[in-house]
Order: C-alpha cells, then sequence, then structure tokens
C-alpha cells in the first residue's frame, strides 16, 4: 500500500473522494442533462436551517378525511412529507417528498388520483417554458433525464401529479414548480397502493 493511503489523514481523504465520485456516478448522467429541471431554493449556510430537512409530522387521517375509500393520500408541505392511509387501514406509508418551490406555485386542498401512468411523458408548461426556455418540448417516457421519473399519478387539477425524480437531491426541498415528488422506489411502491379514485388532500 502506497504512503498516500497508509498516513491516516491522506487515507480518509482518499476515502472521502472515492465516496464522492461514487455518489456522483450514482446519479444518471441523463438526470444532469436537464439540470435546471429543478428551481432548487437558494442554498443554506451553517447559520441557517438545512434545505432538506423534513419534520415528518404525525397525523391521523381522521382529521383530514371523512372517510378512506379507495385510499387516501395526505401531501403535508410544510413537513415535506407523504401519508397514506389504504381503505381498509390497513396499510400506512410515510414518505419524504419534494414540494413546490415557492406559495406562487403551491396549490393546496382536496382533488383525487384521476390516471396512473408508467413512465410518463414530461411536456413542460408554457409559464415553465417562458422561464426556462432552454428546455426541451418534451421528455419521452423512460428516459433518463426525465423529471417525472418512472411513475405518476395524475391528479383532477391539471398539470398537478405526484410523481418519482432521477434526480434525488430533490426530496426534502422545496424544488418543484408545483408536483410532488418522490423518490423513484417510492412512488412505485405508492403507485401500487393507489388507485384512480384515491383522495389526495395537501395542506
Amino acid at each position: 500500500m502506497s504512503d498516500a493511503t497508509n498516513h491516516p489523514l491522506n487515507r480518509r481523504l482518499f476515502i472521502g473522494a472515492a465516496a464522492a465520485s461514487l455518489s456522483a456516478a450514482a446519479l444518471p448522467a441523463g438526470a444532469q442533462a436537464i439540470n435546471n429541471s429543478t428551481e432548487f431554493e437558494a442554498p443554506t449556510t451553517a447559520t441557517t436551517q438545512r434545505a432538506n430537512i423534513s419534520s415528518f409530522r404525525t397525523h391521523d387521517w381522521r382529521d383530514y378525511f371523512t372517510n378512506t375509500r379507495n385510499g387516501v393520500i395526505l401531501c403535508d408541505i410544510t413537513s415535506r412529507a407523504l401519508h397514506f392511509w389504504s381503505e381498509d387501514e390497513s396499510v400506512y406509508k410515510l414518505y419524504p417528498t419534494s414540494v413546490p418551490l415557492s406559495e406562487d406555485l403551491t396549490r393546496r386542498g382536496a382533488t383525487e388520483v384521476v390516471q396512473k401512468v408508467e413512465n410518463p411523458r414530461w411536456i413542460p408548461t408554457a409559464s415553465m417554458l417562458e422561464r426556462h426556455p432552454e428546455w426541451p418540448k418534451v421528455v419521452e417516457g423512460g428516459a433518463p433525464e426525465n423529471p417525472l421519473g418512472v411513475r405518476a399519478l395524475y391528479l383532477s387539477w391539471p398539470a398537478y401529479r405526484i410523481h418519482g425524480t432521477h434526480d434525488t437531491r430533490k426530496i426534502g426541498r422545496r424544488s418543484s414548480s408545483g408536483c410532488i415528488g418522490l423518490y423513484n422506489e417510492q412512488i412505485i411502491e405508492l403507485y401500487g397502493l393507489a388507485k384512480v379514485g384515491t383522495q389526495v388532500l395537501l395542506i
């Protein structure tokens, strides 16, 4: 073994650099291709609260829904978390999420799942293209740079979805243009639990 890795300090630096390289490699190359598809809030400093911390407040579905018909999804924008209860209440899930970047982009209230799509196409809205004319007009489903990830639950509100993401930096942050985002592996699980008609409430 070389002197560079034998010395304790150099060894730590070597391991840290290797870990950073692996982390960068783990993000699909395409996910970085549209690297402006996420409008992150301003970076925080050591004296401010971290931008991607979720508080995971506990909730009871009875405080928000009259019943659990077709299952219910509660999206807590403040704590950046999604809660799911199955119709028979045998399944409860809690997922960290990304949330809208600003109050102007945030919609709260009751809606429902109207469509479920595997590998959804992403078509930016006119307002998105106005802010970012460099964005593509469409990204096909399954493409690694698709901001909707591998699954999407379309809501009754036009252009609003609960979807996955290939860019794991988004989760726990204010980073979307209005949608609620989950890790790909978690939207796959939620996709299997939710159905057309699942009740959704954003608070």
